[in-house]
């Protein structure tokens, strides 16, 4: 008989793992052998064919967290542009979304750690099927990693925007070209108390029942 969970814990740490940017704690070190374990109970997430095509570059030298900082800056730089210039006055939930990214931009150099998880092939020029299953096989992993790592008290947030100079960055980490990068992960313990639940639309408005846009009122 197998012991179920506790949901109270489960759904939890299922819906407060948040994207942690300012509440990173950047003075505190974060131990080798806490991120190798995260790393080992990430890699019992799904891949197609069991392939487990999945290598996990962890950044600590200052010097090359400085290298991955510059790029990941400049992409966010043009990335943010035109979206400040449409910025309403009036926008503060925006605004607060923005000021959390900039912070970031500003001081990822100085985040303990920069993970960037990657995949030992080139994402394939075919259709949606082969494009879906290339990054079902690294996706649920580096989730399954940030779930690990709140549980222990690390935050970590899902980047993308340094994947513009993805050569660049790999020519500095020594990443090869026949291996792409899925992401940049920031990740420190975090600062404050817990996190909350973020507001979402119910489950119920965005469900469609067999086929598109064919809602039902299910029962309480």
């Amino acid at each position: 008989m197998t012991t179920p969970f506790d949901l109270t814990q489960t759904d939890h740490l299922l819906t407060t793992t948040r994207a942690v940017r300012k509440r990173l704690d950047m003075a505190r070190p974060v131990e080798p052998e806490v991120l190798v374990e995260c790393i080992q109970i990430a890699t019992q997430a799904p891949s197609g064919s069991n392939s487990q095509r999945w290598r996990w570059v962890l950044v600590t030298d200052p010097d090359k967290k400085e290298v991955v900082a510059h790029y990941y800056d400049l992409s966010y730089r043009e990335y943010m542009a035109p979206k400040l210039a449409l910025l309403g006055p009036d926008d503060h939930a925006t605004r607060r979304i923005i000021d959390s990214a900039t912070f970031l931009a500003e001081h990822m150099a100085e985040v303990p750690v920069l993970v960037i998880p990657c995949v030992l092939d080139r994402p394939p020029e075919a259709d949606g099927e082969a494009q879906a299953g290339f990054w079902g096989g690294i996706l649920p992993a580096v989730w399954s990693l940030q779930l690990a790592l709140r549980s222990r008290g690390l935050g970590s947030a899902w980047t993308t925007l340094h994947l513009p100079f993805e050569q660049e960055v790999g020519e500095a980490l020594g990443i090869p070209p026949t291996v792409t990068q899925a992401a940049l992960l920031p990740v420190a313990y975090y600062t404050g108390d817990d996190f909350k639940p973020a507001p979402r639309r119910p489950a119920r408005e965005i469900i469609y029942w067999d086929e598109w846009r064919a809602t039902r009122v299910q029962s309480s």
